[in-house]
């Protein structure tokens, strides 16, 4: 998939799930009960020594589904930690702050890259070198009236709130209101002790409520 059409999937998705757990057969149950919920786009999270060899384990996982999922990494910090993923397919690339060197490796291997951003110089810096979908993070502590304020300015980036988006109908709408398109959902949407449980189908529940809500908030 070119990267316009996954960054069209990931905004038709809504909801952007990421988490990490170091035990592969967890993050591979974890990702199979999010693409039961109707998740096809899922970020997983470069933070533990195991990240690399539980994602290779998940994308030959996903050959098993009957439908495409697409399996990008987060917490990508350098160019050596993109080339790796890049090696072993990941789909796109989320970043937790602005690196030109990952930006520029994405680019050079025609994939979707979303910098994190948490000022105005640093978005417009992303938006100058290509980024289309700028991930505001910790939206938390940054808040729902920062991204409100600055987002008249770059009327042609998508923004993601990431950071305490929580699955209440009051929380969506406050993120909605601030004009974000997607919401980038981990700890609040899949609990480390969900996964210690393998509770999956609570996780999967989750999803579901979250997906509704979001569709019936943000798509009227």
């Amino acid at each position: 998939m070119i990267k316009q059409d996954l960054e069209k999937l990931i905004l038709q998705q809504g909801i952007l799930p990421l988490y990490f757990h170091k035990d592969s057969i967890v993050s591979v149950e974890t990702m199979k009960a999010l693409y039961r919920a109707g998740i096809r786009a899922i970020e997983y999270t470069n933070r533990g020594k195991e990240a690399l060899e539980n994602f290779v384990k998940m994308r030959k996982m996903m050959e098993e589904f009957d439908s495409k999922m697409y399996l990008g990494i987060g917490t990508i910090k350098d160019r050596k930690m993109a080339e790796h993923f890049i090696k072993v397919g990941c789909d796109f690339i989320v970043s937790p702050g602005l690196s030109e060197d990952v930006a520029e490796e994405a680019d050079k291997n025609g994939i979707l890259w979303i910098p994190g951003c948490m000022t105005p110089s640093e978005i417009m810096r992303a938006e100058y070198i290509g980024a289309t979908i700028i991930k505001i993070f910790p939206s938390n502590i940054l808040g729902s009236s920062f991204i409100a304020s600055i987002k008249p300015l770059f009327p042609h980036l998508i923004f993601m709130a990431t950071g305490g988006v929580e699955i209440k109908r009051e929380n969506f709408v406050e993120w909605r209101k601030a004009g974000t398109s997607i919401l980038g959902m981990g700890s609040k949407l899949i609990s480390e002790n969900l996964m210690e449980e393998g509770n999956y189908d609570e996780i999967e529940e989750n999803v579901k409520q979250a997906l509704k809500l979001f569709n019936s908030i943000y798509k009227i």
